[in-house]
């Protein structure tokens, strides 16, 4: 088991940021850990890493327990904050060196790293000059230097443009082939893509814990789609097992199906009986959404 939570309990003051806390992450597996702000994922996660000492319970990460054994946890553990700390005026070559002199990490190890998250063209640059997307991706090497068997990453997509999202998460999901990934995030969008599991945090409870596969099997999808012409909903309704469609913009439409069966090809079909071009057709979980506004509005 990478992860063993048990019972933690987290106190501000008179405030519980986080109330009897338990679950359990396996290896390999990429989990999203979900919830409003100030739901107490930061607080987990710096529990998990030693940052700060709980109140009441037991964590344990690679079996180590993080109040009893906290260098063997640091050790087995890459972090990458919230806020990535970061020294600007370091080159990123100088950075991650400085670095892996502490975990006595060699120079090849540094090389390694470079190359995974594809800092190879700006490896030259200080840390000061590259883009937020590049910022991140030292932040990751750095998580990764010493070859953690558990990375635990702080809103990790944070303020990035659609094209470093995409390069980003392409690396996370990567990563999470051989290891285990903890990652703390609001957006729904970033679940989807990247996670196998979702764990939800509201006023520092679980409030639940599936698998993303299990969610999609519930009898409810929504396809969202685009045309090129404006359509009645009244002949999108037509379609099969369709339970309510919104225009929501222009010429978009989702159309929510109630059933578990990947309805885009019908779509696909109605567009070509009606000589429509699709101009984007995506699938969304819906019960994602909505379990998250339950559980946590």
């Amino acid at each position: 088991m990478s992860i063993e939570v048990n019972g933690i309990t987290k106190l501000y003051g008179s405030q519980k940021a986080l109330n009897n806390v338990t679950f359990k992450v396996n290896k390999p597996e990429i989990v999203g850990f979900l919830g409003p702000n100030g739901a107490g994922k930061s607080t987990m996660m710096k529990i998990l890493t030693t940052y700060i000492n709980a109140n009441q319970g037991e964590a344990k990460v690679n079996n180590h327990d993080v109040n009893q054994n906290k260098k063997q946890v640091q050790q087995s553990v890459g972090y990458l904050p919230e806020h990535n700390p970061l020294y600007l005026d370091m080159y990123v070559k100088e950075y991650l060196a400085f670095n892996a002199s502490i975990y006595t990490v060699g120079k090849q190890r540094i090389k390694e790293v470079i190359e995974l998250t594809g800092l190879t063209p700006e490896s030259d640059k200080k840390i000061g000059q590259l883009s937020k997307g590049y910022r991140q991706r030292v932040g990751l090497a750095n998580a990764m230097l010493h070859d953690p068997d558990v990375l635990i990453l702080d809103e990790p997509t944070t303020g990035l443009d659609p094209n470093q999202l995409v390069d980003i998460r392409q690396l996370i999901k990567t990563i999470g082939q051989t290891k285990t990934i903890f990652l703390s995030t609001h957006i729904m969008q970033e679940v989807e893509a990247i996670c196998e599991r979702v764990i939800i945090i509201n006023k520092g409870e679980i409030v639940a814990d599936k698998k993303l596969k299990d969610l999609r099997n519930e009898q409810e999808q929504v396809v969202i789609v685009e045309f090129d012409y404006r359509v009645e909903d009244a002949f999108l309704k037509r379609l099969p097992k369709v339970s309510h469609v919104v225009n929501t913009h222009d010429f978009v439409y989702e159309i929510t199906f109630k059933t578990s069966e990947d309805m885009r090809s019908h779509v696909f079909d109605f567009a070509h009986d009606n000589q429509l071009k699709i101009l984007q057709l995506n699938q969304k979980n819906a019960n994602l959404e909505s379990l998250f506004r339950d559980l946590t509005s």
